[in-house]
């Protein structure tokens, strides 16, 4: 069976998103499918690029490629999901958030125009139908399947988890001096909060960021912190290698988790998976499908008291934070998490 991962990516930006797609080509080809990745580049600006690339998506023709049919399709993010195939079946990563949960807030950029907020309009329109076109529609966490649920009235997305990868590596280690975040830096990954937190905190606890910080965010936290004389309480370090990371998790007292309205997210995952509690967010959305208030981590407000009162608590009782991250990956066995349930139905 030849089977196409359609979906778009921003040119010279690679994610989860992209992670996602290459593990599931993986996935497939193991069990002896025929996969590929199919994409289409995507920019959001000005507003009206937006509709160009919603009609390139509509346009692809993915019914046969150099003279072979193509049997299945599978979609991943806006705007690929509009792409016409006989048998496609949607695995959503996301809709256009800007058009959705992040529409009015902070975060957004849609509401500030008039054209944004016509191209708003038209989004939602063609969600409504088109969607409605899919005989099998799967979200990749509860909390994409409620959004469209409760923007759109499709009721019938089902959620379908999936391992992070190289999720066999993770492995528990020591419970060290330092809180760990990898995520690139980015204002809806908060990490300003935490950093904020830890200016009040003993000299003891460290925290440690992993990711990208080429963005305007990044620049003016790092302008801060040598401000504030924080460099030697927070270390920025870049991307990291995955070995890095796997060894990061695993020596970490606890794993901070500041997302806003998180789609699925690997953080989460990845720190129960090393035996380490997680620290989210009452709005941080994919995290708080996993996360159980002071069973193995904490959900608290985003605000840097609260964050400061986890981590004096942690930092006190290490052996508490230990018993969390052993409750963390039983969290993970019970959610029945895996590949071979994710392409038996994506495929059956």
């Amino acid at each position: 069976m030849k089977i196409a991962i359609f979906t778009v990516q921003v040119p010279f930006i690679s994610g989860g998103a992209e992670i996602h797609a290459a593990s599931l080509k993986d996935e497939l080809c193991k069990r002896g499918y025929q996969a590929d990745i199919v994409t289409i580049p995507f920019k959001w600006y000005p507003p009206e690029q937006i509709l160009d690339c919603m009609f390139m998506a509509r346009l692809v023709d993915l019914e046969e490629v150099n003279g072979e049919k193509i049997d299945l399709v599978i979609t991943l993010k806006f705007p690929a999901y509009y792409v016409k195939h006989h048998n496609k079946v949607g695995w959503i990563l996301h809709q256009h958030r800007q058009a959705y949960e992040l529409y009015g807030t902070q975060y957004g950029d849609l509401h500030n125009s008039q054209e944004g907020r016509l191209i708003t309009q038209e989004i939602r329109k063609w969600d409504n139908k088109i969607l409605r076109e899919y005989t099998k529609l799967f979200a990749n966490s509860e909390t994409v399947a409620r959004r469209i649920n409760d923007y759109n009235g499709i009721s019938n997305v089902i959620p379908l988890y999936h391992p992070p990868k190289n999720s066999q590596r993770f492995y528990c280690g020591s419970f060290g001096d330092y809180i760990f975040y990898p995520s690139r830096l980015d204002q809806i990954k908060r990490q300003h909060l935490i950093i904020e937190a830890i200016a009040k905190m003993p000299e003891e606890l460290k925290v440690v960021l992993a990711g990208s910080y080429d963005s305007n965010y990044g620049r003016l936290l790092l302008e801060k912190l040598s401000q504030q004389g924080l460099n030697d309480r927070v270390v920025i370090l870049g991307p990291i290698s995955e070995e890095e990371k796997v060894d990061l998790y695993a020596g970490c007292l606890a794993v901070y988790n500041g997302v806003y309205e998180e789609d699925y997210g690997y953080v989460t995952l990845e720190a129960f998976l090393s035996g380490k509690p997680v620290i989210t967010h009452t709005d941080s959305g994919g995290p708080l499908e996993f996360v159980k208030h002071e069973i193995n981590g904490y959900i608290i407000e985003p605000q840097p008291d609260a964050i400061r009162e986890c981590l004096y608590f942690l930092a006190a009782n290490k052996s508490l934070a230990k018993e969390m991250g052993v409750n963390a990956q039983k969290t993970i066995a019970e959610k029945n998490i895996s590949w071979d349930y994710v392409i038996e139905r994506l495929t059956s």
